[in-house]
């Protein structure tokens, strides 16, 4: 492996490891300092709606943008797009929570700390845009490096704040200005220096043209997420803040998982996307199969591992929580094994994705996306409402197979046609 390599696997590792960390770390922080229902409302804001908004602010970009190996767009262009998704983002929170807090369903405390915890993560999705920009110039490590530290600041202020004043609104708001001096001191810094003469070049019509080639990767996106996290809006809907905050841990761990995988997958976008505009057909599917075995093979390690560790591990995280969380992780054991194997499912699914952005299929991403929101909506409903958190873990699984297999499927299809390669072969 040179060295340029393993730097990149370093850092992008160490910045995805703690990022993917991070969700979970101050789940548990605050639920143990704070309580279960502010874990609850905190859980919800920054791993779920929170989320949610990173999307908007994402807009589906980096996969177009770090495939973007002919330059269609400068990295100025896809600056000024990522603003304008941002402070779409912004509006459509605050539009949210105006609705949920006039309508009686969010008291003002629970509707600012959310908001708060929401900004963080439109920030996020401000800051991915030089991380990705990284990542198609090739260095990856800057962007890694930028998240680690970023990240790192974010927790840091997260955790003065809720335990100098004791309110998670403060502690919110201490993280919403280290996000944003994170944002201003790693990124922005850190890129220029990295890329003293980056092209900040503007061409009229060429925002438009970002948002028209993303469009329907943003909507997919989007949709992606809300099916994702379908049965946490059902939670936050239909149970309590503390049932909320208890399921977001045994959820947290999914997201570890998809990060593992992406540590397998995303150093290789760019090699496919050259692959496959090249018309190296052989190549492509090489490297198709390797990131196909490895990410199985981490689906059944950690699958097993929840059936045979989960339990232990469940009751450590109780003893982490305190005396008054006895039996509340480790009584549902079984669904968080099943959690796990539906994050799996989820990180193969990633894969196919990518696989179809690369061959440009908007389209049919965003069918698969429609279809499955629409059960996302009535199974996840039916499901807790009527089966508590064994029907969250269950619905969940099954929707995350679901992609699976519908991806899946689609990739197969559109590789088997001759045309996809043939039109390039001899170049």
């Amino acid at each position: 492996m040179n060295k340029g390599l393993s730097r990149d696997l370093f850092w992008n590792t160490a910045g995805s490891l703690l990022y993917a960390l991070s969700s979970m770390v101050l789940a548990f922080f605050v639920m143990r300092t704070a309580g279960a229902e502010d874990g609850g409302i905190f859980g919800f804001g920054f791993s779920t709606f929170g989320q949610q908004m990173f999307i908007v602010a994402y807009f589906g970009i980096r996969p177009f943008q770090i495939t973007d190996v002919k330059n269609e767009y400068s990295f100025g262009e896809y600056v000024r797009a990522r603003i304008i998704s941002s402070l779409i983002a912004v509006l459509g929170a605050f539009l949210f929570l105006g609705f949920m807090a006039l309508s009686g369903r969010y008291s003002p405390y629970k509707g600012a700390v959310i908001m708060l915890l929401a900004l963080c993560k439109i920030t996020d999705g401000f800051a991915d845009v030089f991380e990705s920009e990284c990542q198609r110039q090739g260095k990856l490590y800057l962007g890694g490096k930028a998240l680690f530290m970023r990240t790192l600041l974010m927790m840091a202020g997260l955790m003065a704040g809720l335990l100098i004043s004791g309110s998670l609104l403060i502690g919110a708001l201490t993280a919403l200005f280290s996000e944003i001096a994170g944002l201003l001191f790693f990124n922005v810094r850190l890129f220029k220096e990295g890329f003293p003469k980056e092209d900040m070049s503007l061409e009229p019509g060429k925002i438009k043209g970002i948002f028209r080639d993303t469009a329907l990767l943003f909507l997919s996106v989007f949709l992606d997420f809300y099916i994702f996290s379908s049965v946490k809006y059902a939670i936050d809907l239909c149970l309590t803040d503390e049932v909320s905050g208890i399921f977001n841990i045994l959820f947290m761990p999914t997201s570890f998982v998809y990060l593992v995988a992406n540590f397998i997958i995303k150093p290789f976008m760019t090699m496919l996307a050259s692959a496959f505009e090249l018309g190296e057909k052989k190549r492509f599917m090489g490297i198709c199969r390797k990131i196909e075995l490895a990410t199985a093979g981490l689906i059944l390690a950690a699958f097993g591992a929840a059936l045979l560790l989960g339990g232990p591990v469940l009751r450590l995280g109780e003893l982490i929580l305190g005396a008054g969380y006895s039996g509340s992780l480790y009584n549902n054991r079984y669904s968080f094994a099943v959690i796990i194997l539906g994050g799996g499912f989820y990180a193969l699914a990633n894969f196919y994705y990518y696989i179809l952005v690369i061959m440009r299929r908007q389209k049919s991403i965003f069918a698969v996306y429609l279809c499955t929101t629409a059960a996302a909506l009535f199974a996840s409903y039916f499901a807790v409402s009527g089966h508590g958190m064994t029907g969250a873990a269950i619905c969940y699984c099954l929707l995350m197979l679901a992609l699976l297999l519908s991806f899946a499927g689609i990739s197969a299809y559109e590789l088997s046609r001759g045309d996809r390669f043939s039109h390039k072969e001899g170049r």
